[in-house]
Formats: structure tokens, sequence, C-alpha cells
């Protein structure tokens, strides 16, 4: 199941998690590895996305430039439509990236792992960085490839069914490329985090759609693709049992973020109403102007701006758009209601 129908008026990387737009929470990581300058590349509802990351350049110190793609391009080929709009501004190594996955993963390491790729400079593959960020180094070749054209950031999960699925030889040079293999199986998947050489635009070609994991990643195996194995938080957001589960990450402390909860798995936001009789929580976020009345019960479940929970109603699992109403009396369970949408039942 996916997001629907919170992202049915409002673009995924636009939807509130927690406090903050999801797409500001990966800016400010960005912003912390070090980068001035955050290209998106829009398609659905990009003035929604503008007005929802205004104030962000400010806050994270970064500059926003949107690139509005005029039709469907695909991964790549909005990398490469992108890349086009910045013209001679774009620098000969840049990043890519996913706008669907919350994550606090070392992309200063991922970034000084694809500098030794392109030098040639010997590393083992899968070695582990330390805790200065230094790659330890054994035997006597790069592996596969070598003058590394582009890096994949790989993180390791139980089940690769519905991920690309990475393999990799020697140096960290990549082998072989799965695209959702639908096989339940452990092993490192593509965490949609790239550092690219400028000449990996050139198997991209313009005004097309095109996927960067079926029909890029696949030609460049063997011929300068890399992948590092990063350890920490990643966390695709896009269906509603993983919002909620980022949600009570972020508030718990197991993913890094600018986000200060009211309690442990908590957040009533500024301007919400709690009424004296309800119980919010263990695990609840109430958003600005929302309103929870006399009696009612609200657990593990997010109510954005404006949701109200009338009086004895209980709300358990679910996600209450912008607006949602839930009427006095009412049962929730895992439910995931739209923005103004009246909840009866």
């Amino acid at each position: 199941m996916r997001l629907r129908p919170l992202t049915e008026s409002v673009p995924k990387p636009a939807l509130t998690l927690v406090d903050r737009p999801f797409l500001a929470h990966m800016i400010e990581w960005l912003a912390g590895h070090g980068v001035t300058e955050v290209v998106l590349a829009c398609g659905f509802l990009p003035d929604v996305l503008r007005e929802a990351l205004a104030g962000e350049e400010e806050r994270a110190g970064v500059r926003i430039r949107y690139a509005v793609e005029p039709e469907r391009r695909g991964t790549a080929g909005a990398i490469r439509f992108a890349a086009d709009q910045l013209g001679e501004g774009l620098e000969e190594r840049f990043l890519a990236l996913n706008g669907d996955v919350l994550t606090d993963l070392d992309l200063s390491a991922l970034l000084d792992f694809h500098v030794t790729t392109r030098s040639g400079t010997p590393t083992r593959s899968g070695a582990p960085y330390g805790p200065d960020r230094s790659i330890r180094r054994t035997g006597s070749g790069s592996g596969g490839g070598g003058g590394g054209r582009a890096t994949i950031a790989l993180h390791p999960v139980e089940d690769s069914s519905v991920y690309g699925l990475v393999r990799r030889g020697e140096g960290g040079a990549v082998l072989e490329f799965l695209e959702k293999t639908g096989e339940a199986v452990p092993g490192e998947i593509n965490a949609g985090i790239y550092v690219l050489e400028r000449s990996v635009l050139n198997l991209i070609p313009p005004g097309e759609e095109v996927s960067i994991e079926r029909d890029v990643f696949p030609r460049l195996a063997g011929e300068g693709l890399h992948g590092l194995r990063l350890d920490g938080y990643w966390m695709d957001i896009g269906t509603p049992e993983r919002y909620l589960r980022a949600s009570w990450d972020i508030l718990e402390g197991r993913v890094a973020t600018r986000v200060v909860p009211t309690a442990p798995g908590m957040l009533v936001a500024a301007g919400a109403e709690v009424a004296a009789g309800a119980t919010v929580g263990p695990r609840a976020v109430v958003g600005p102007g929302a309103r929870v009345e006399e009696g009612a019960e609200v657990r593990e479940s997010v109510l954005l701006d404006g949701c109200s929970v009338g009086r004895g109603a209980r709300v358990h699992g679910s996600i209450l758009a912008p607006g949602a109403e839930v009427a006095a009396g009412a049962r929730l369970d895992g439910v995931t209601a739209g923005r103004d949408e009246r909840v009866s039942g």
C-alpha cells in the first residue's frame, strides 16, 4: 500500500514528516556533509513543493534550485534534465539522490571512497570506514573496471525483494545490478544515493524517459561502477507503515535529525489542543492546530495540521492528512485519511 491519499494533492517530498516537509530533513542532512547547492528535479505539483520548502534555504544554509520536468523522464532522465538546466554550472563530479528516503548514512565517506576508485587507490571490497573516515586498505588493485565513474551507496537488508540488489567484487566493483528481483533474500541494496562523474550523462539520451537502475547502471557494471556499504539509518517512507515507523524513529532518536520531541516518542505542536481527559501516546504526532477532544485516544498515530478527533473516538496506527476530522465515538485502526476527509467509523 502506497501513501495515497496523503499524496493526492501533495508530492511525497513535501509531505510533513513529524514537524517539517520530508525533503527538509534530507536537505539538512546534505548540508551537514558540506553540500551548498541542491537542484530538485520536479514533476508532480512543483509549486506545492516550492511552497513547502519556503525558508529552507536560510534554515539549512543551502541554495535550492528547481528544475521542472515538462513530462515524466524516469530516474536517469530526471538527472539528465536537471544537469542540462545547469549547463556549465554543473561540476565534473556531483551527487544524485532519490527523493523518498530518510537516512543519516555517511555521505562524506561515500564521496571519499569514490575519489579512491577514481584514482585507482587500492581498497578492500566492503572495507569499513574507521572513526576518522579513513579507508583500511589491502590488496593490489582497485577491482574490475577501475577509473570509477559512478559509486552507489549500499545498505544491508534482510529482504531485498522490492529493492535493487547489488553484488560486488574486489575493491567494491559492481559485478551485477538486479532491480527488484522479487526474491526475499538478504543482501546489499541500492540506497538511492550516488556519486556520479559528468561523463555518465553521456549514457542518458536527452528528452527521454530513462531509468538509472535498469538502463544505466547495468551498462556500467564492470566499467567503472562501484558500491560502498554504509551502515546507519535508511528508510524508504513509501508506505503508511514505513511512514509511521520513520516518525517514531525520528522521535526516539534512531535517526539523526533536527527534530526536538516534546517527550520520548511524542511531538505535540504549539497551537495543538489536547483535552485534559484525552489520551495521547505513548507514540503520537499532533500537528499545529490539531484538536483531540475529551475522552479521545490517539496512539501510534500522526495527526497533521488542523486535524480533529472527536469526543470518545479512538485512533490507533493511523495517519490523518491536514484538515481530516474523526467523528465522536469513531474507531480507527490502520487508517490513512485524506485531506479534509470526514471519518465516521
